[in-house]
């Protein structure tokens, strides 16, 4: 017989049984008494996850937490308040009871920070671990559907921590280990965030799988936290895109795209990775590879929140356009540790400044990009970096997607170190070191060393316009010092043969003139040839790795040893030639008493032919190693990527 039907029973027969029937009452009513402690949560399960009233003997669920714990920042400074926002998902839905405390991150896993008490008395504090205030939980078991914290950051305390909860939903629905995303401590007086005045942003937290174990086990969770859900589904169920090219297989994209589609519903997942601490991430939707009247999705972190923008670029810039017609909604974003994640529903059907998308019928490439600057309306550049799909498709169709084509590029990085590199070095040193040397020797009615150093010249001029004309051919006029420096040296490039056309005669008063301009412009064409493959080591579209710059000092710490050898050989024989020529003076060296004048145009051009050709020969095949080895970085880029599959 059930325990109330009892009490009633009771109270019939006798009143001196009163006590005992209450009793009973009390035992029929205990669990729904118990689904929540009315007075919180006792200290005694400081290191115990698990509800007082599970005893262990109800175990937590199993599935995805319908509840989530949000920061109003990401980052906060040593002694520095942070709201701290436990709710449901969808909003609105209600819990009962619930603990909380911020814990270390990494080892020792201690609990970090106190929390302040609530004005409405609606939060219970909690001293764990010897310290004062350092966990949280309610004061009352009533429903609610949120609760607002305020925690405070130790002051000695530097690193990282990760909000932990448990949330008692009713008696046996419970979930443990419902975490935030982890929380930067840093120096009050460095880089310290303010926080701002309104509510948290959304995150990504209600795909994490929930923590079960009944005891606190940092290491779990934090694999659990660190597993990144944007790749779930990729080529299933969603689209997804991402660059370096290739990425997504791994799971190692720099930023990456993903588009699911539910119906009319379009999903647009943005993602730009770690320890680029960007300052947006964006996806656009383009009719070719190329950007301009492309509509784009922009998530950029503002006054601690991430932010949602919609843009219409054009071929130099975005032009960010107002979301206020709700055709684009933020549902989900988050800022850790520098890397940008959102999630967005974008209309099937969107016109932005007249320009009509139509997300149902249309076929479009995925344009993916990030970088580190804002301008006042826009974006900035995306120096971080940016990749197009190769076809355009449509968003409904699931299907692994590639990166569009980069052999103009690579073409172009190659025709460029070919010739400035190899050419060019080369045919400078046919021309300095090489005017008396190779002289009885003839082609065409030439010297030797002057059939060479115009045949590299020759050689350089041509990789150079062609290099130009490829890079041009992308539209991509974007300026940065690697193009302000490169156009320079096209220029010079190219007048270099134009003036040398033009070379007055050797006894001509204008040839010293002529001399000083052409070594001049061959100098600074070269040297500012060197500069600007430097700093397309640094383009994101190149993809090279940093250690290049390493190969590139190399080559000009050769290349000033092979000037300094070549020049102290030079010195010596010039000198013995020198000292064989005044001991066999001849009077009718000198007719009418006149000497004759000696050759000044090339000062280090007598040497001896087989220390010349010997160094020239060895020269020659270090410079085409050091060529070989840098273009094969840039065709095979990201040469790690390369390496990794091989």
């Amino acid at each position: 017989m059930h325990l109330t039907e009892n009490f009633s029973l009771c109270l019939t027969r006798s009143l001196d049984r009163f006590p005992l029937c209450l009793l009973l009452l009390a035992l029929a009513k205990w669990p729904y008494f118990i689904q929540s402690l009315p007075q919180g949560a006792p200290e005694t399960v400081c290191d115990s996850r698990l509800p007082f009233h599970s005893g262990g003997s109800v175990l937590p669920q199993n599935s995805v937490s319908p509840f989530r714990v949000e920061t109003s920042a990401s980052t906060v400074g040593q002694g520095q308040t942070l709201r701290v926002h436990l709710n449901g998902v969808p909003v609105g839905l209600t819990f009962g009871g619930y603990k909380i405390q911020a814990r270390n991150r990494n080892p020792p896993y201690q609990i970090v920070g106190q929390f302040g008490a609530a004005s409405d008395g609606t939060i219970m504090l909690m001293n764990c671990e010897n310290s004062v205030n350092n966990s949280a939980t309610h004061s009352n078991a009533g429903p609610k559907s949120q609760v607002l914290l305020e925690w405070q950051s130790p002051v000695d305390f530097l690193g990282e921590v990760v909000f932990n909860a448990t949330v008692a939903q009713s008696y046996s629905e419970f979930w443990v280990g419902v975490l935030s995303q982890p929380v930067q401590i840093v120096r009050r007086d460095v880089s310290a965030v303010p926080l701002p005045p309104q509510a948290p942003p959304a995150s990504a937290g209600t795909t994490r799988p929930p923590y079960v174990p009944p005891n606190y086990v940092a290491p779990n969770n934090v694999a659990a936290a660190s597993a990144d859900p944007i790749y779930n589904g990729c080529g299933q169920s969603k689209n997804c895109f991402g660059f370096p090219n290739g990425c997504v297989s791994s799971k190692t994209c720099t930023s990456i795209a993903a588009v699911t589609v539910r119906g009319d519903v379009y999903e647009f997942e943005i993602q730009c990775g770690k320890e680029t601490y960007a300052a947006y991430v964006a996806v656009g939707l383009s009719d070719d590879e190329r950007m301009g009247d492309d509509l784009t999705t922009e998530c950029v972190p503002e006054n601690g929140r991430v932010n949602l923008y919609s843009s219409l670029t054009s071929r130099q810039a975005a032009v960010r356009s107002s979301v206020s017609q709700n055709s684009a909604r933020l549902l989900d974003a988050s800022l850790v540790d520098g890397v940008i994640y959102c999630r967005v529903q974008r209309d099937a059907q969107t016109t932005v400044q007249g320009r009509s998308f139509d997300l149902r019928n249309g076929k479009y490439h995925l344009l993916v990009a990030c970088g580190i600057s804002l301008k006042e309306n826009s974006v900035g550049y995306h120096d971080i970096g940016r990749l197009a799909s190769a076809k355009a498709i449509n968003l409904t169709e699931v299907q692994d997607l590639e990166g569009s084509s980069k052999l103009l590029v690579q073409l172009h990085g190659a025709f460029m170190i070919a010739a400035w590199i190899g050419t060019t070095s080369l045919g400078i040193i046919f021309a300095r070191y090489f005017k008396q040397t190779w002289v009885g020797s003839q082609s065409c009615g030439k010297d030797q060393w002057f059939v060479w150093h115009r045949l590299l010249m020759v050689t350089t001029w041509s990789l150079t316009i062609a290099a130009y004309v490829l890079i041009w051919e992308l539209k991509r006029a974007v300026w940065h010092a690697h193009s302000i420096i490169g156009l320079i040296t096209v220029i010079l490039c190219f007048i270099q043969p134009i003036g040398a056309r033009f070379r007055p005669g050797p006894n001509d008063k204008k040839r010293p003139y002529f001399n000083w301009g052409h070594w001049l412009g061959g100098y600074l064409a070269h040297i500012l040839g060197i500069v600007t493959i430097f700093f397309s080591v640094k383009l994101p579209k190149a993809e090279l790795p940093e250690w290049m710059f390493w190969i590139l000092i190399s080559f000009l710490v050769v290349h000033v040893l092979v000037h300094l050898v070549f020049s102290q050989v030079a010195g010596m024989a010039s000198e013995r030639h020198q000292s064989q020529r005044a001991n066999t003076f001849e009077m009718s060296d000198v007719p009418n008493g006149t000497s004759k004048e000696p050759k000044m145009d090339a000062p280090y051009g007598a040497m001896e032919p087989v220390w010349s050709k010997g160094l020239l020969g060895v020269y020659a095949v270090v410079l085409a190693l050091f060529v070989v080895v840098l273009i094969l970085l840039v065709v095979l880029a990201p040469i790690e990527q390369f390496l990794g599959k091989s």
